[in-house]
């Protein structure tokens, strides 16, 4: 009889974690701040709505001189009065991640935007470069529910060109 119930639990609790939804995720706001516009231009750096529930970002920017040595640093941040360091704070050398995708941190966001961005090549990085349609956010952490902000600062040999924060919103089920 025990084995009964513990078997039809177990069976009730796979079929919850089988069927029950990924967190949703709405980017609230984008910007891109350029610190050298003779290097880096920004055409673009929005969130296009297409419903209530559903933003996507693109972002089209051009390096007007060839990029060999580029390090981003990346931040996530959570909003408890006022954005507050939240779980990842690493600094990254680009160049050789494109090499070897081997940062287990960074390959999370690369898979995000690989299928959407034309930066998908190995240094060096020069003339238009391009997110599109980017709105397909899957986190394969847990997260918990509230607003977040994600900073990325890029230098390119030691000196800070622009930066990439985006604003979204989780909400777990």
């Amino acid at each position: 009889m025990n084995v009964k119930l513990l078997g039809s639990g177990l069976l009730l609790f796979a079929g919850f974690l089988a069927c029950s939804e990924a967190p949703f995720v709405k980017m609230t706001n984008a910007k891109c701040p350029s610190y050298n516009e003779s290097w880096v231009q920004f055409h673009y750096c929005r969130l296009k709505a297409y419903s209530r529930n559903k933003t996507s970002l693109n972002l089209n920017l051009t390096i007007l001189e060839p990029a060999n040595n580029i390090h981003v640093r990346i931040k996530l941040m959570k909003r408890a009065n006022g954005y507050k360091p939240f779980l990842v704070d690493f600094y990254l050398d680009a160049c050789a991640f494109m090499r070897k995708r081997n940062h287990p941190v960074f390959r999370i966001v690369w898979n995000l935007i690989k299928n959407v961005s034309t930066v998908n090549h190995t240094c060096p990085y020069v003339g238009l470069q391009t997110i599109s349609d980017f709105h397909r956010v899957e986190i394969p952490l847990p997260m918990p529910s509230g607003e977040y902000l994600y900073l990325a600062n890029w230098t390119f040999d030691g000196r800070p060109q622009f930066a990439t924060n985006v604003y979204f919103t989780l909400v777990e089920d």
